[in-house]
């Protein structure tokens, strides 16, 4: 290859790859992808399965038009050769990177403007670098910000006023919604690639401190909570939990706030450790790490919001930690499939009581983990039921308090049908786990009424009064994409959201449902 396909390959890798098979192409959810295993498979073998991909969760980049034929063998090529060492960046990169805007002091004292920011929605629009921000009443886009590469996630500070954003690129914005026009006061970057960022909820510690995770270099940085300035920056290269032999890359997955006590619960996928890391005095850091299991990924809380369940999907697991007592409850194996939850489903289950649900992208199938301890002790912490749903693939499941159904997508299977379907679940009427329960398929990016590409059905979110649901129809670059709003009670489609600057959308975050971690 040339310096200039090897560049270009690396920077699709990069946008495209290393989220799943990491930055040095060591695996995780994804398998390994290292010249030692790569030259065995042959340019052959990478190139059909980059193009078609396989109801695992490869996603099919060829057929789908997401790759052209050229930069599939591009990909192809690139996977032969050695992968590329991305340099480290510690605090002086950082501070280099931080801008602060606007300074608190010269922020609005109250908010500004007319809008409906509890019913807001913060929507990832991936490859254009941006994100909407949607009024979830008219459906009215009320702005469209600048921010970092494929915006992962949203999240709220605890009073509501500020939004964080991160990109894959590790670049943050903090959005001041209290502002005439809301706008980004402060943003900073924190590495080359990143996922996630969280802010302190404690009561007391509200707004006062915000936290990030980098996928390269892999550590964790602490906040100012009001001007993004870095404070404190801890690096999670370290052992294995159970081999005990060092990792060079220990990626920094999902971040949550306990309500319970002043900490963040960090994820370290390839260790297989979670941090709580106690941020009451950051000089004298004290950090609780529990053995868990490797890969970790994403996840939530249950309804009470003192068990933090996440996915080791790499492992087949589900684990649950008690926020409380902050300590490891439960490792539960899911049925040799890959859970892919997002931050999870609570509802109340007719006859095994309150669960947490989560998909998989290995299968079709959905599992429920019941969290009820005291009402429910014989099915606390186990997998109570699994039934399947549409088709492997599947990113996310959602319901809400005042919704009765659980949503399944199928975001990442080849199938354009399947991919462009949501499965419905009537979470009320749910058989024993003896019988799988039947659903109802929502045709949405039919309802939307995209004739080009492969459009994919992706992340439902409910509006702040769990009326509605809305999907985001992810298609490519230069095509037409949309969201699709469900009526929640009659699952018919409310309305359709088309706009040329809605290019690529993907995660939508409703400003109340995320800052009171409702789902």
């Amino acid at each position: 290859m040339t310096d200039e396909q090897y560049n270009e390959a690396n920077k699709i890798y990069f946008e495209r790859c290393a989220g799943c098979h990491g930055v040095l192409r060591n695996g995780a959810t994804g398998k390994a992808l290292t010249p030692d295993l790569t030259r065995e498979l042959g340019f052959e073998y990478l190139q059909s399965f980059i193009t078609y991909g396989s109801p695992a969760g490869m996603p099919n980049w060829g057929t789908s038009g997401e790759l052209t034929p050229e930069q599939v063998d591009l990909m192809a090529n690139y996977l032969l050769q050695d992968p590329a060492a991305p340099p480290e960046f510690g605090m002086s990169e950082m501070r280099e990177s931080w801008v602060v805007h606007v300074p608190p002091e010269d922020r609005p004292t109250q908010q500004e403007n007319d809008w409906d920011l509890d019913n807001l929605f913060s929507v990832t629009l991936r490859d254009a670098g941006q994100i909407a921000l949607i009024d979830g009443t008219s459906y009215e886009i009320k702005s469209v910000l600048d921010t970092g590469y494929a915006v992962h996630i949203s999240r709220m500070s605890a009073s509501g006023r500020y939004l964080f954003v991160i990109g894959r690129d590790a670049k943050i914005n903090m959005i001041d919604l209290w502002m005439a026009e809301p706008d980004t006061v402060a943003e900073i970057k924190i590495g080359s690639e990143a996922r996630s960022i969280e802010t302190s909820k404690m009561e007391g510690w509200e707004d006062k401190y915000a936290i990030a995770g980098a996928y390269w270099p892999p550590q964790y940085v602490i906040m100012d909570g009001e001007t993004l300035e870095p404070l404190k920056i801890k690096s999670t290269r370290g052992m294995l939990y159970d081999e005990q032999q060092y990792h060079p890359e220990p990626r920094v997955a999902a971040i949550l706030a306990s309500h319970y006590r002043p900490e963040f619960i960090v994820n370290v996928k390839e260790t297989g450790k979670i941090l709580l890391v106690d941020y009451t005095d950051l000089k004298n850091l004290k950090t609780t790490e529990i053995e868990a299991e490797r890969f970790l990924h994403d996840g939530g809380l249950d309804s009470t919001k003192r068990y933090f369940i996440t996915a080791a999907n790499a492992r087949n697991k589900l684990v649950v930690i008690d926020t409380k007592e902050g300590k490891l409850v439960s490792i539960e194996d899911t049925g040799g499939q890959t859970p892919h939850p997002g931050r999870g489903a609570n509802f109340v289950h007719p006859t095994l009581g309150p669960v947490w649900a989560t998909s998989h992208l290995g299968d079709e199938s959905v599992a429920l983990i019941g969290t009820d301890p005291e009402g429910h002790p014989d099915n606390a912490w186990k997998i109570v039921d699994t039934f399947p749903a549409l088709g492997g693939g599947s990113l996310f499941v959602k319901t809400h308090p005042n919704s009765k159904y659980l949503y399944v997508d199928a975001t990442l299977n080849p199938d354009a049908e399947t991919s462009g379907s949501i499965a419905v679940f009537d979470t009320t009427t749910l058989p024993d786990p003896e019988t799988d329960p039947e659903f109802i398929t929502l045709p949405i990016a039919e309802w939307a009424g995209i004739a080009e590409g492969q459009p994919r059905v992706v992340q439902g979110e409910f509006n702040k009064e769990g009326t509605e649901v809305w999907f985001s129809v992810w298609n490519g670059k230069d095509q037409e994409s949309a969201i699709v709003v469900v009526d929640d009670k009659t699952l018919e489609l409310k309305h359709v959201i088309k706009d040329e600057r809605l290019v690529t959308p993907t995660g939508k975050f409703n400003v109340y449902n995320t800052k009171t971690d409702t789902y």
